[in-house]
C-alpha cells in the first residue's frame, strides 16, 4: 500500500476501507512485482507499460466503486485520492465526455508529441481501419500500440 503520511494529523482510514483493502493490497503487490521485473530484452518504454496498466486498473477500480456502483462513501473516496491510491487527474478526465476510456494522461498531452496532436491510441479504430485501407499498408493483426503506455486504443467511440 502507499505509505500513509505520518505526523500529528495521522488519520485512520474511514469506514469501509477494510472491505476494499484486500483488493488494493493485491494491486500494490502486482505493482511491486512490475517494478522489480527484469527489463532485459524490452524496448525503452516497454518496461513501464505494466506499471501504467496496473495504475490505470487500480484507479479504475476506485472510480467504479464510487461513481458506477456507489459502493464507497465520499469520505473514503477522498481519503483514497489524498493518500494516492488512485490518480485523481486521470479520474477527473474520465468524468469528461470523450475521455471515458482514457488509458493515461500522457496520451492527451499535445506538448510531448512531434506534431502537437494526441497519441495514436486515441484515434477511433473505425477511422484507423479506413486510413489503413487508403494507404495500402498492412499494420499487422495487433494494430497500433501506444509508445507511452502500451494501449491499443482508448478512444471513447470504440
Amino acid at each position: 500500500m502507499p505509505p500513509v503520511r505520518s505526523g500529528k494529523n495521522k488519520k485512520a482510514p474511514p469506514a469501509g476501507f477494510t472491505d476494499i483493502e484486500d483488493t488494493l493490497l493485491g494491486y500494490t503487490n502486482r505493482m511491486r512485482d512490475a517494478q522489480n521485473a527484469s527489463t532485459e530484452g524490452k524496448r525503452k518504454h516497454e518496461a513501464l507499460w505494466p506499471i501504467f496498466q496496473i495504475s490505470h486498473a487500480r484507479s479504475r477500480y476506485i472510480y467504479d466503486l464510487y461513481y458506477e456502483r456507489e459502493a464507497i462513501s465520499k469520505e473514503l473516496y477522498e481519503w483514497l485520492l489524498k493518500n494516492k491510491y488512485a490518480d485523481k487527474e486521470l479520474i477527473a478526465k474520465w468524468k469528461k465526455q470523450g475521455y471515458e476510456k482514457l488509458c493515461c494522461l500522457r496520451c492527451v498531452q499535445t506538448k510531448e508529441t512531434n506534431f502537437g496532436g494526441s497519441c495514436v491510441c486515441r484515434v477511433p479504430r473505425a477511422q484507423m481501419k479506413r486510413q489503413e485501407e487508403g494507404d495500402g499498408k498492412d499494420t499487422g493483426a495487433g494494430g497500433v500500440q501506444c509508445v507511452n503506455c502500451g494501449c491499443r486504443g482508448c478512444a471513447s467511440s470504440d
